[in-house]
């Protein structure tokens, strides 16, 4: 009998393993200097949690089960219900904003597909207790950065805003009626994904007429808010008040200097039933694949939840569509091919393995990464070993004092055994 991996999920050998810590050291030390603090949630919950607020879209994800108790519970798909939760719990003694980040674990029950998996890591970041756009401006000035972090340049990927308010004003306007809201927002968000016939079947579906589609299809296709206000010129001082917050966040990431990296599209919806504002998601530029992420505000999402009403924002962005486009535009470091070692130690002659690993010891102990070869062979053969280990330098132990290598340059140089010892870098 033999064994494999689940469908949608990955082994991650040694070359995954560097990758993916890349990503996640990238993820973790933009956040901290964005200000963000780092939390995290169990790996399962309630069930309840989150279909409670998550809509149709989680709901028809989870990995679901019950316990020895009865117990309806889910492996988490998604880290913000656990956010809303934990901070409802101590929402009196938190002081706000709230900035906390998680790199996390997912899992989602869904068929998988490119860059679309049962399991995956995600990064979220998110702002609680701010109603300002800076709140939001501050979430996707985070994306931006991380972007400039791995080398993706405006040119390569593109954050695109919406707005869900607008959108539903939109919907409004072309006279769609209150009750097919969510059906109606849950088919824009399928637009960008279906051919235009496909969207135009599926908008009749849940009882849009031809003049409706086409209303609506003018204002996702606007690109500025400037155009947002020309489609909806007849709507009232609230949908002019959406306008300007959008405005001002757009004004406030330009001051950030990474409005090269944004643009205005009102087909960006989000499918999740929680969103309440200004939406987003990041798409590389050839349109080649899947969003690497997407957010916006939940600002219900706490009170839903046995909480206050209260302003939060947040985004996530998964590291499998993430890989597949570093790949592809050639951005990941070529380090990560191999392990990264300091040293590597070997033997100028035999019956010195004691000396070996005596030098290997006493490196490790001064915190450096060292390793040595178990089987004593040719110096050629261990030096070989070295290079294919991905290491720096080569130490060679001989009888009197050491030499160090640079297997990079191919320099060596020679060191009595104690003072390299003190002082090896």
């Amino acid at each position: 009998m033999s064994f494999r991996a689940v469908k949608g999920t990955r082994d991650f050998y040694p070359e995954d393993m560097r990758v993916l810590n890349w990503i996640i050291d990238g993820w973790r030390r933009v956040s901290l200097r964005n200000g963000f603090e780092e939390y995290d949630s169990p790996i399962f919950e309630y069930l309840d949690l989150f279909t409670a607020k998550s809509g149709d879209e989680i709901a028809g994800q989870l990995f679901s089960f019950t316990d020895r108790g009865g117990r309806q519970l889910a492996i988490r798909p998604e880290t913000t219900p656990s956010l809303a939760r934990m901070v409802n719990a101590k929402i009196s003694s938190l002081p706000r904003p709230i900035k906390w980040f998680s790199i996390s674990r997912l899992c989602r029950a869904e068929n998988p597909q490119k860059g679309r998996l049962r399991e995956f890591f995600q990064w979220n970041v998110d702002v609680i207790g701010e109603d300002s756009e800076l709140a939001d401006a501050e979430c996707i000035f985070a994306v931006a950065d991380f972007l400039r972090e791995v080398g993706l340049t405006p040119d390569e990927v593109k954050i695109c805003i919406g707005s869900r308010p607008l959108t539903i004003a939109a919907l409004r306007a072309a006279g769609v009626p209150a009750e097919a809201t969510d059906a109606a927002l849950a088919v824009l968000d399928k637009r960008p994904k279906v051919t235009p016939e496909d969207f135009d079947r599926l908008a009749r579906g849940i009882g849009m007429t031809d003049r409706q589609i086409a209303a609506v299809r003018r204002f996702q296709d606007c690109r500025s808010t400037a155009e947002v206000g020309e489609v909806l010129a007849g709507a009232g001082p609230e949908v002019r008040g959406q306008i300007d917050t959008l405005g001002r966040m757009l004004e406030s990431l330009s001051a950030m200097g990474v409005a090269d990296y944004c643009c205005v599209d009102m087909r960006i919806v989000r499918g999740l039933a929680y969103y309440t504002g200004i939406v987003y998601e990041v798409f590389d530029s050839a349109g080649d694949l899947r969003a690497l992420a997407g957010g916006g505000r939940y600002d219900n999402l706490l009170e839903v939840l046995g909480g206050p009403r209260i302003g939060a924002t947040g985004m996530g962005m998964g590291d499998a569509v993430l890989r597949i486009l570093l790949e592809q535009r050639g951005k990941l470091p070529s380090t990560l091919r191999s392990g990264q070692l300091e040293f590597f130690v070997v033997a100028d002659g035999t019956g010195m393995q004691q000396q070996v690993i005596s030098v290997v010891g006493a490196l490790r102990a001064k915190g450096l990464s060292a390793d040595f070869s178990y089987k004593q062979q040719a110096l050629g053969k261990q030096l070989k070993e070295a290079n294919r280990r991905g290491a720096k330098r080569a130490v060679i132990v001989r009888e009197a004092g050491v030499a160090v290598k640079d297997l990079k340059t191919g320099q060596q140089q020679d060191r009595a055994t104690d003072e390299f010892l003190a002082r090896p870098l």
